[in-house]
């Protein structure tokens, strides 16, 4: 049964008297944004330091985890957060209800890319050294299925309108080369098997166009995938970047974000072209990307410890400010629907990992 947030423990409630008026507004407090929910359950409260971007919410412990942190998923209806424990070997199911660790799925080598399947209520694993995909279903997660793919399986994106994940594996060595695996996931059966240059970073969908993106970091290039034919249709070289390990989509302005590790520079590519049209210095390191599009912003995660806020909303890209977070906490999920970012942060000596949530709502640009 899953747990539900106390009701006196949240701010300013007034009393429910009737049952079904109780039950609509618990679904209001958890599906609303999450600075409502989790500033209710926070400890030590609200907090945002001079110059950054975002306003810390809450750290939920993840005791026992060592090793970094890499990819996350979230399962929006059922309030749970998927994160790939990678130095763990396990993928850790956390109730954010109760801000605690509902499973840990065991029996993983490195999990690294994560994809939560509604539809299906299953969970997608992509891991390096199985050297396979697996998904996960049922109450609690067990394995439903694998399919082999080549070492270095690494990060996903789920195209939900034709229920087909394309997953980045391989270009470790002449005998795995580069690939981005095309799933069918009403069938989970391997349906193609794309070549690229070299191993694939991160992904993201062009929904209404129907392409792939996918960062070819040792290349220092993005292949456009047509989704419509399953065929490589483009390769875009970068200029004086290399090492484009994330990257986010912006569809309503037809840019992609790139951000690269040498130097550490964030990237606007025009989506259509390729062309550069801006480009803005980054922390160190970085592995992560999101675009806000409710406020034209670009976050860049980075393994400094810091998370770079950007305005994009116009035609270049200008520094908001750095939310400093810890030293290897490169990844993270931007939730829009919550204007919430989780940030992992890998166990330090005694100091157990942690998932830091901070708000993005309604933070100002800095002068």
């Amino acid at each position: 049964m899953k747990k539900r947030i106390p009701l006196n423990s949240i701010p300013g409630y007034f009393q429910i008297i009737r049952c079904k008026a109780r039950r609509v507004y618990l679904r209001a407090v958890v599906n609303a944004t999450l600075g409502t929910a989790i500033a209710a359950l926070a400890v030590g409260g609200q907090a945002q330091t001079p110059g950054s971007s975002l306003t810390s919410l809450k750290a939920i412990p993840l005791p026992g985890i060592t090793g970094k942190l890499d990819h996350f998923a979230i399962d929006l209806a059922g309030h749970r957060l998927f994160a790939a424990a990678t130095g763990n070997h396990s993928v850790e199911v956390i109730d954010l209800a109760s801000g605690k660790v509902a499973q840990s799925i065991t029996g993983l080598g490195k999990p690294h890319g994560l994809a939560w399947v509604e539809s299906t209520a299953s969970l997608y694993v992509a891991d390096g050294s199985l050297a396979e995909l697996r998904v996960y279903s049922g109450t609690p997660f067990k394995l439903a299925g694998t399919i082999k793919l080549s070492d270095d399986a690494d990060d996903m994106v789920f195209d939900g309108a034709h229920h087909l994940l394309y997953v980045g594996h391989g270009g470790g060595s002449a005998a795995a080369p580069g690939r981005v695996a095309v799933v069918d996931t009403a069938t989970f059966t391997l349906i193609a098997n794309l070549p690229v240059a070299t191993h694939p970073e991160a992904l993201d969908l062009d929904a209404a166009g129907r392409r792939i993106f996918a960062n070819i970091a040792d290349s220092g290039e993005v292949a456009v995938i047509d989704g419509a034919t399953n065929t490589v249709v483009a390769q875009w070289k970068l200029a004086k970047a290399a090492d484009n390990v994330p990257m986010a989509y912006d569809g309503a302005h037809q840019r992609l974000y790139v951000a690269c590790r040498t130097p550490a520079t964030l990237l606007a590519l025009d989506a259509a072209s390729g062309a550069e049209l801006a480009r803005a210095s980054t922390g160190e390191g970085a592995d992560d990307l999101f675009y806000d599009a409710a406020l034209g912003r670009v976050y860049v995660i980075s393994g400094a410890g810091e998370v770079d806020a950007f305005d994009v909303s116009g035609a270049t890209i200008k520094t908001i400010g750095v939310t400093r977070t810890a030293p290897g906490a490169k990844t993270a999920l931007f939730v829009p629907s919550q204007s919430a970012l989780y940030v992992g942060v890998p166990s330090a000596g005694a100091k157990a990992a942690e998932i830091r949530i901070y708000s993005t709502a309604n933070q100002q640009v800095k002068k």
